[in-house]
Formats: structure tokens, C-alpha cells, sequence
């Protein structure tokens, strides 16, 4: 159903961009199953952009799902919690899928659990008021999402309280929500669109009275008409606004989103505030309305477990801290012909070297690819076709900044502007050289020296 969004000066579209197979149909369907209490955790102490936390419990400690089991005084940091009840295990180390080495405390079940229809419930279900937000005083709200741990489950993982947190300086208008979803495979925001609409409508109205914007737009591709369809219907009555854009990748990266949406250019190294705009994600806006309204913290999330590698592809409400193995061994277990099993999605995932790596509070999905979806071609030198820089989002040149990454050469690597590339996997998909420019812009992050 094309909805008429009245107000919005976007366009509906980006700039550049690609149109990769979107392969959703093979968990689209899929209601969100509710995983079995797991009989371990391991809660990595950073699972958000900024300070870590620092383990706030003792071995053999009794701790009950939702209790903070970390925590820092940093601004920029989000507490964790227990996703599980049970006992706290001696604190640890895990391996992140991003090849991060970092503390985590594990978490052994014990006792009853919040499980099944109950525990779905508890996360999505029951009411969610639209009316009568005004009891609810910005600094209160903020503080209940810092409490609660909540940070952006689009990918990013930056703290979602700063977010909030009014900037004199830079008065916010607009919140932008965003449900575009456009990385490929990947459905654990469109079911939880289709499935619990309210939540999402509700938190992204809470969000806007913390941060002072009068303008709520959620913004959804429009190859995700059912989603649409019932956002519109639970925000029927409030001043939320419904944008459907045009389906292409990487719609859902924030300055894309923001120029599609509402029309308006984030300059080159700005954010979306520096043109009074706050954008979260769908499931950060209901994780928003669970903090404020229930008083409970970010345990567990929405998670695609799909491809054609696994046996039968879900979503998944999962507890934060679960293995990724258990989560697929859940779906069936792996097909004789996987080959790849990806932390997120194709284009900006990142390839798992341990099943037993845990999830955090940014995994979106898992993707598992067999061998003839991962077949490419032998790397070749580049052919200077350009075609790189045709499908830029971010106006770059990928393969001047990749080569240069390559051969160490720093300088020229800042002179086309490394830091900006956004790694949307644009410039690889379309390369007919082969080269892993995403790859290769990645390590020359890592790796570039700092003035």
C-alpha cells in the first residue's frame, strides 16, 4: 500500500547505490520464535561504541535476567545485563566476530527462566500507549534508556542515551526511525515491524520528547508493503509519519536514510544531528519503550539465523550471549554444501571464525552462504572502469583509497578521505577486477595512523 507522507521533502531515494539479490524470502515468513533458555551466556563487556564496561559481579553470584552484571562511568559506555538467570562464572574472554579480543562474564542457567510465550511477552507483547507520553520528562526517559543499556540494533551499537540527550547547540527537530532493512537476507526488523508494530511507534514518540523533536518519521523500503501497512495502522492517531522509500542499498545507512526521508545532506564527517535530526532503528525504538514504560534492560533481540546454507531459516528472539553455533544448531544445523557462515549480512558482515562466538546487542542476523553463492572471480589489476565510484553512496573512490591502504601509503589514503567510507560493499559488488576493496579499506582503518 503507497502511502502519501505529507510534509517530508525527500526524495525517496539516494544517490549511487546498488540493487544485490535480496534473497529475503527465505525467512520473511518466518514468525519470531522464541529460543529456548540456553544453558550458558558469555555477555561480552563491549557490545557498544565507547568505554568498556568492567565486570560489576563475583563469581558463583546469584543474578536475575535484567540485572546489570557490567558497567562504566564513561559518557560514552551502555551498562549490560543478564540476559539469563543463574550464576555468574568467573570473568572471561571472547573472540567478537570483528576480531576483537574482549572480557566478557559468563552466565550458567540456574533455576526458573522466563521462557516461551511468556518471555515474548515480556519483550514484545502486552500495550503500548501512544497517549499520555507527556507524564514521562525527557531527562527521565534518557535516563531510563541508559539504565537499560539500550544501544542502536542496526549495526552501529552507539549508546542510545547520548543520542537522546538534548544538545543545546544543536536543537534537534526531526527523529528519524529507521526501517529500511535493505542488507541483503537479513528480516529480524520486518518481522518485528510486522509483528509488534506498537512498541516501535511507541518508543520512537518517547524518543522524540527526550531529545525535543517535534517530528516522528519511520522510514521503510517499499519492498516491505506488510510492514507499511501495520506501522501505519499502530500509528494511527498520532503525528507519525510514515515515508515509504525507494528500494535500494544501502538505504539504511543513516546519511542515506536522512537524504532519502527528509532531503536534507549530513556534510562530510557530520552527523545527522548537525541537520537536527536523531535517527535510531526500529528495534532500538522498542527497546526505548520496554526501558521507559517497563522499567527493563536490553537482553535479548530479534535475529535472523538465514540463508541457503542452513537448514531452515528463523528469526529468532534470542537471549544477548548466546552462541552463534546454538543459534543455528536451533535452525536445523548447517547444509553438507555451507561454505561461509557471516556475522550479519553479505555485504557488510563479517566472515565467523568460531561458532561459539557470542551475540551481542548489534547482531542483526546470520547469514550462511554455500559454495556456489560465495563462487567469485580470480583478482585481477584494476581496469580503471570506474564503475567503484559510480556506485559510491559516499561520492569516494574505493580503489584509490583500497590501493593506497594496500601500499601503506597513508597520506594519499587521507587525501580521498578513508574515514568516510561508510563499508557498504557497494564498490566490491560491482568490481569486475575482483579486488576486496571493502576489505582492504577496512584494514587501512585499522591500521591508519592517528595525527
Amino acid at each position: 500500500m503507497a502511502l502519501a507522507v505529507m510534509g517530508l521533502a525527500g526524495k525517496g531515494t539516494f544517490d549511487h547505490g546498488v540493487h544485490p539479490p535480496e534473497r529475503k524470502g527465505l525467512a520473511a515468513d518466518a514468525k519470531i520464535e522464541v529460543l529456548p533458555t540456553p544453558a550458558m551466556v558469555k555477555i561480552s563487556l563491549l557490545q557498544h561504541v565507547g568505554a568498556p564496561c568492567e565486570a560489576a559481579t563475583k563469581p558463583r553470584q546469584e543474578v536475575a535476567m535484567g540485572e546489570m552484571i557490567g558497567q562504566s562511568e564513561a559518557f560514552i559506555s551502555a551498562p549490560v545485563h543478564a540476559s539469563i538467570a543463574g550464576l555468574a562464572q568467573l570473568p572471561g574472554a571472547v573472540t567478537l566476530p570483528n576480531g576483537r579480543h574482549v572480557k566478557a562474564v559468563g552466565i550458567k542457567a540456574d533455576g526458573q527462566q522466563l521462557a516461551g510465550d511468556a518471555l515474548y511477552a515480556d519483550v514484545l507483547g502486552g500495550d503500548w500507549p501512544v497517549s499520555g507520553l507527556e507524564q514521562y520528562a525527557p531527562g527521565d526517559i534518557v535516563a531510563a534508556v541508559k539504565q537499560a543499556g539500550v544501544v542502536g540494533q542496526g549495526g552501529a551499537a552507539f549508546p542510545t542515551y547520548v543520542k537522546l540527550t538534548k544538545n543545546e547547540a544543536k536543537p534537534i527537530d526531526t527523529i528519524l526511525v529507521n526501517g529500511c532493512e535493505c542488507e541483503p537476507y537479513l528480516t529480524a526488523d520486518y518481522r518485528l515491524m510486522v509483528e509488534a508494530p506498537e512498541p516501535v511507534v511507541t518508543g520512537a514518540l518517547l524518543a522524540a520528547r527526550a531529545c525535543g523533536a517535534s517530528n516522528v518519521v519511520i522510514a521503510i523500503e517499499d519492498n516491505k508493503p506488510l510492514a507499511v501497512d501495520t506501522i501505519s495502522k499502530a500509528a494511527r492517531g498520532t503525528d507519525v509519519q510514515v515515508a515509504e522509500l525507494k528500494t535500494k542499498y544501502p538505504q539504511g545507512g543513516e546519511k542515506q536514510t536522512v537524504q532519502a526521508a527528509l532531503g536534507k545532506t549530513i556534510p562530510g564527517g557530520g552527523l545527522p544531528l548537525d541537520v537536527g535530526v536523531v535517527v535510531i532503528n526500529v528495534g532500538t525504538a522498542a527497546a526505548v519503550a520496554r526501558a521507559v514504560l517497563r522499567g527493563k534492560a536490553l537482553t535479548h533481540r530479534v535475529i535472523t539465523v538465514t540463508g541457503d546454507g542452513v537448514a531452515k531459516p528463523k528469526n529468532i528472539l534470542a537471549p544477548i550471549g548466546v552462541s552463534y553455533g546454538e543459534l543455528i544448531d536451533y535452525c536445523g544445523g548447517l547444509n553438507a554444501d555451507a561454505v561461509r557462515v557471516i556475522a550479519g549480512g553479505p555485504m557488510m558482515g563479517f566472515t565467523l571464525g568460531d561458532l561459539a562466538a557470542p551475540v551481542t546487542k548489534g547482531t542483526s542476523g546470520i547469514t550462511v552462504l554455500t559454495d556456489n553463492d560465495v563462487a567469485r572471480i580470480t583478482e585481477t589489476n584494476c581496469v580503471r572502469c570506474g564503475r567503484c565510484v559510480d556506485v559510491c553512496p559516499m561520492n569516494l573512490v574505493p580503489t584509490r583509497i583500497a590501493l593506497a591502504s594496500r601500499n601503506n601509503d597513508w597520506a594519499l589514503a587521507k587525501k580521498y578521505h578513508i574515514t568516510s567510507c561508510v563499508e557498504c560493499g557497494c564498490c566490491a559488488y560491482t568490481c569486475p577486477a575482483g579486488i576486496p576493496l571493502v576489505q582492504l579499506i577496512r584494514m587501512g582503518k585499522a591500521q591508519l595512523p592517528r595525527d
